[in-house]
Parts: structure tokens; C-alpha cells; sequence
């Protein structure tokens, strides 16, 4: 039996996975974002370590010969949040999240301070970063920084509360601007531009070894075998890739989560800068991937199904859905960027809108722009990848998002490839988190990470695919037009990916 526990940003999950590959329990405990400030995405840690505490207690009592049994731990969560942290670990502040936009100067800065930055690391400074975080409490909280002693990702938080380990691992750590990805290792060069050292790092694994063991009062409190190993583990994206089974080069994902991302895995590291592609580290040994996102998926339904008056998410779905294609032709185009946007623009001031509204339109023409939206979003993204090497024929889609087969269907005729929904496919990061810790306690490779059933097969359409392409282009011109100053979306020469045989 094995736990994987993913702290996302708007819930924590627990997961356990047995070794016949059942899900047998899951429990969730929601969590909230705090915007004191424009820009501004800061949660507590406590409330990280509250939301913990409430799903193992709801597993404790309703599976208690589940978590006796347990074998292997393994972590998961929201990458680039900056804890920090003093001498005697006490949390300095609310840590800031990957959602935050307030270090766009500093990005500026420390791009001109190491000019070598894409090159190590793989990827532009973005807000969303962790080392431009510090940078900004250096500067407007000098104080505070002179007391940072150590600096966690929001998992390896959680995971220093569990075992009193301070250790990251190779996914999530490629996040923090710090890591010389190909190395797979710190780098002392940026580290030195944020005025860290190596000290104020935790130690490094890979996200299937061993991190350390759950605490021994913990194992007491709810039942679980002393010595309980705990993996290194993985970001969100990638222990979503793990919960899949896709870890070979040419496999990936389109994740409808919060954010939206399109992930591609591969055995080298590919950078591609550029277009604000990000290459990091995959949770497995030698291994890597690139991924690109864009900071409101579905949440821009969510805000969508809030301003317009729906029930909820599928109640916006279903009126979406009644448009025909010549009605869906003259929808209004909606820029999806609610709080700036990442790939391919880097671009943190970048702002949703509808265009082209009219007397003729309704709430149902609002809400199809808003999922239309988020798919030429990606659309974008996914163009900027694996620009060495041949697109990819499917890719599996995960996420909230994927439980609307019509938001699936669209997604498939925009992107131009096939999406295969798995079962457990909603589990995300839980699943691929407990099978790194399956793999922590002596599982093999081919046996751990199988893929799951295929459960739906999206295929696009070519004369649908062409209609949307037309529309694309003019959500790709609405954004350059909108934003003159930088440079031009990226897939501005938008051919559509190879079609799958």
C-alpha cells in the first residue's frame, strides 16, 4: 500500500494506491489564496500543514488497516512557492506563490545580472519563478531576508514537517531559477545573484529515492509502520506525468488544472527559452521534459461561471455547448489572461478580455469564447515545444477539465491531435505521488509506471480544425494588437501539428 499527497493551490489530496493498482481511498482538504495586493498569491504554510492533518485523520478513521500497511510515501505539489524560513525553521511570512506577479523588475534584474541564466537553468526569469521571489524580498523586506536561513518549495515544506528532512528533488527544484538543470544539480552562479548560498538550499534527491522517514510521533498519531520511507518526489506537472505512465521521450500531457499545461517528456534537456518553454528535470533519473504554461485554465471557467451567474463549472459547460458551429463562428474572442500569462508571452501585465461583442450575444456565446479561449491558450504553448524533434501524435489530458467530454472535444480539433482520457486520469499528482513512493520502496519501473486504461478518445475534425485555426489567428492578432510593446505571440507562423494516423 502507498500514499501520494499533493498539495495543490486550491486543495491538499491524499491518495491510497495498492499494488494491483486500485485506488482505494482518497481524502481532500480545501485551501484558499490570499491577494493582499495587486499581483500579489500568498498562502500560509500552516494552512498547508491544517489541510495535511485534516486528510490523514479522515484516512485514519476510515481506513486504519490501509495506512498500517503503507510501504512508501511520496509528495507532490505547487512548484516555485518561496517558504522561507529562519535558524530554527520558523516560517518568516506567507510563502508566495507561483501565481504571484510582483517580481517582474527583478526578473529584469537578475536576466542582466547573469546573462547565462537560459543557459543553465533552461528557462527565462519569470515571476512565477522562485529566485526572483527572494530577489524581491531582499529588496522590500531586507530585514526578513537577512533572517532567511533556509528557502522550501511548498511540498518539501510539508515534507520537512513530516520527516525533519530538508531535502527538494530534481522536478520541482528545476523551478526555483537555482538549478543547473542538465547537471541536475545547484548552481552556485545563480544562487550568488539572488545573495544565497548553497547553505540556505535543502539537499537534492531524485524524485524515486529515498528523502527520509515520517517521524516516529507521526507514525503513532495515525497508525502507520515506524520507518515509514518517504520518496523524493515531484512537482504537480511531472507527478502527473508519473500517475500516467508517461515517462518515454514523445509522451505528454495537456493538464486542465488552475493553470493549463502542455507537457512533453523527453531523455535529454531541451531548452527552448525563447518562447518561455520550460525544461526541467523529470522525476526519474535521467530523464526531463519540457512543459508550457498558461496561468488561468480552469480557472478562467471558474471566474467565468462566478461573473455570469452559473450554478457551477458544468452548468457553463453545457450552455457552451448548445452554440452550432455558425454561432460559435461569431462568438466573442476572449483573451484568457486574468493574471498575466506565462508561455509563450512572459508577460505578467497581460489581461483577460472579450472582443467583439455585439447586441446579438448571450450568456452561452460568453461562456463558449471562455473555453475556446483557453484552448487557443494552449494552442499557443503547444507550439513552442519539441521544435527539434517531431510534434507528438496524442497526448493523455488530465485535470479537472477533462471530465467535460465537449471542453475535450474542442480541445482536441484546436490543438490538432488526439487526447486520450486514462482512468483515475482526475487523480493528477496523488496517483504519480504515490507510485514515487512505490518506486522509493523497491518497485521496478515497468511495473510502477503503466499507463492507465484509455477511457475516451477525442479526434479532431480537419474542416472543424481549419474553422478554428481561422479564429485562432485572430485571437493571435488581438494579442499583439493589445500589447504592441512586446514581442509577438509565439506560433505567429500557426501551421497545425502532423495529424495522428
Amino acid at each position: 500500500m502507498f500514499l501520494g499527497l499533493d498539495l495543490g493551490t486550491s486543495e491538499l489530496k491524499a491518495l491510497l494506491l495498492d499494488r494491483q493498482h486500485r485506488v482505494l481511498a482518497t481524502a481532500r482538504a480545501p485551501l484558499t489564496v490570499q491577494r493582499p495586493k495587486p499581483l500579489w498569491s500568498e498562502q500560509s504554510p500552516v494552512a498547508w500543514w491544517q489541510a495535511l492533518e485534516t486528510v490523514m485523520d479522515q484516512l485514519q478513521r476510515e481506513q486504519p488497516a490501509a495506512l498500517a500497511r503503507l510501504e512508501g510515501v511520496g509528495l507532490s505539489g505547487q512548484m516555485h512557492g518561496a517558504v522561507l524560513l529562519d535558524a530554527e525553521q520558523a516560517v518568516l511570512r506567507p510563502a508566495i506563490l507561483w501565481n504571484d506577479g510582483r517580481s517582474a523588475a527583478q526578473c529584469e534584474a537578475l536576466s542582466q545580472a547573469v546573462p547565462e541564466l537560459a543557459v543553465i537553468s533552461g528557462n527565462l526569469a519569470m515571476p512565477g519563478f522562485t529566485a526572483p521571489k527572494l530577489l524581491w524580498v531582499r529588496e522590500h523586506e531586507p530585514a526578513l531576508f537577512e533572517r532567511v536561513a533556509l528557502v522550501l518549495l511548498p511540498k518539501d515544506w510539508l515534507r520537512l514537517q513530516l520527516t525533519g528532512e530538508a531535502v527538494s528533488e530534481m522536478s520541482d527544484a528545476a523551478g526555483t531559477l537555482w538549478l543547473d538543470t542538465a547537471k541536475r544539480d545547484w548552481s552556485d552562479r545563480l544562487l550568488q545573484a539572488t545573495g544565497l548560498s548553497r547553505a540556505q538550499m535543502p539537499r537534492l534527491v531524485e524524485g524515486s529515492a529515498r528523502s527520509g522517514v515520517i517521524q516516529p510521533e507521526l507514525c503513532r498519531r495515525w497508525g502507520l509502520p515506524e520507518g515509514l520511507p518517504v520518496a523524493g518526489g515531484a512537482g504537480d506537472n511531472a507527478a502527473s506525468a508519473i500517475g500516467m505512465g508517461l515517462v518515454e521521450p514523445g509522451q505528454g500531457f495537456v493538464s486542465l488544472g488552475t493553470s493549463g499545461v502542455v507537457f512533453v517528456s523527453g531523455d535529454h534537456f531541451e531548452p527552448n527559452p525563447a518562447q518561455a518553454v520550460h525544461a526541467f528535470c523529470h522525476a526519474l533519473p535521467g530523464r526531463w521534459h519540457q512543459m508550457s504554461v498558461m496561468l488561468s485554465a480552469a480557472s478562467a471557467l471558474s471566474w467565468a461561471t462566478r461573473l455570469l451567474g452559473y450554478a457551477d463549472e458544468a452548468a457553463l459547460i453545457a450552455d457552451a455547448a448548445t452554440l452550432d458551429p455558425a454561432r460559435q463562428q461569431r462568438a466573442p474572442l476572449f483573451l484568457p489572461y486574468l493574471g498575466g500569462e506565462r508561455s509563450p508571452h512572459n508577460n505578467p501585465q497581460a489581461q483577460a478580455s472579450w472582443t467583439g461583442l455585439s447586441h446579438e450575444h448571450q450568456r452561452a456565446d460568453l461562456a463558449y469564447a471562455v473555453a475556446e479561449g483557453v484552448g487557443f491558450g494552449l494552442r499557443d504553448g503547444l507550439l513552442t515545444l519539441g521544435q527539434g524533434s517531431a510534434p507528438p501524435q496524442a497526448l493523455s489530458l488530465v485535470g479537472g477539465g477533462a471530465r467535460s467530454a465537449w471542453w475535450a472535444q474542442l480541445l482536441a480539433h484546436v490543438l490538432g491531435l488526439r487526447l486520450n482520457v486514462h482512468a483515475g486520469g482526475e487523480l493528477g499528482g496523488a496517483l504519480g505521488a504515490a507510485r514515487l513512493g512505490w518506486l522509493c520502496a523497491g518497485g521496478r519501473l515497468d511495473e510502477v509506471c503503466r499507463q492507465p486504461p484509455i477511457e475516451q478518445r477525442y479526434e479532431p475534425d480537419p474542416a472543424t480544425q481549419q474553422r478554428l485555426l481561422e479564429r485562432h489567428r485572430r485571437f493571435q492578432a488581438l494579442y499583439r494588437a493589445l500589447h504592441p510593446a512586446l514581442h509577438p505571440a509565439a506560433g505567429s507562423h500557426d501551421a497545425p501539428p502532423s495529424q495522428p494516423d
